[in-house]
């Protein structure tokens, strides 16, 4: 089995298996009531900044202040705005790093809010999120140009994202 908290990238002959929506669309209706089962984690500039403007404080919020490759400050003037403190963590496109995946782990063992600072790219924080948090999670993620998309993490979603990650390769 791959080893999370080893660096990994995809290998580009495998990209492919990682560009498949994961999860079922959601509306920022859904989202609120989401808020009231269970921790929940959001991936994204805009899902975290949506999930903010209708007062969802997720318990994870991960953010690289971009949205479809262009600069999106927005949310990360909003947090600031407010006082909140991101941890930052490197993570280059196509890769996910050992910092992202402590960053990770080290939010959801605490208590409190959290929100992660990605320096490079999120997209693929959403494997390790699944792969660390507990059964039950709700993570959203932003789908470019299509929306929010929901995993409510259990062992199947699990079990295919551990497949997926045994498709990266482990690099230092």
């Amino acid at each position: 089995m791959a080893d999370i908290r080893r660096s990994r990238r995809i290998p580009d002959e495998n990209r492919g298996f990682f560009k498949e929506p994961v999860g079922e669309p959601i509306t920022a209706e859904d989202l609120k009531v989401l808020a009231r089962d269970g921790k929940l984690i959001t991936v994204g500039d805009m899902v975290s900044l949506t999930a903010n403007k209708i007062g969802v404080r997720p318990d994870i919020a991960i953010y690289d202040g971009m949205t479809e490759r262009r600069e999106m400050t927005e949310f990360a003037s909003f947090a600031d705005d407010r006082g909140w403190k991101a941890e930052t963590a490197a993570n280059p496109a196509g890769m996910i790093t050992a910092d992202l995946v402590k960053a990770i782990a080290n939010a959801l063992s605490g208590q409190e809010k959290k929100m992660i600072r990605v320096v490079g790219e999120e997209d693929l924080a959403v494997i390790p999120c699944i792969l660390l948090s507990p059964i039950g999670t709700n993570i959203v993620y932003g789908w470019p140009g299509k929306g929010m998309m929901l995993i409510s993490n259990d062992e199947t979603i699990k079990q295919r994202t551990e497949e997926l990650l045994e498709r990266t390769e482990e690099f230092q």
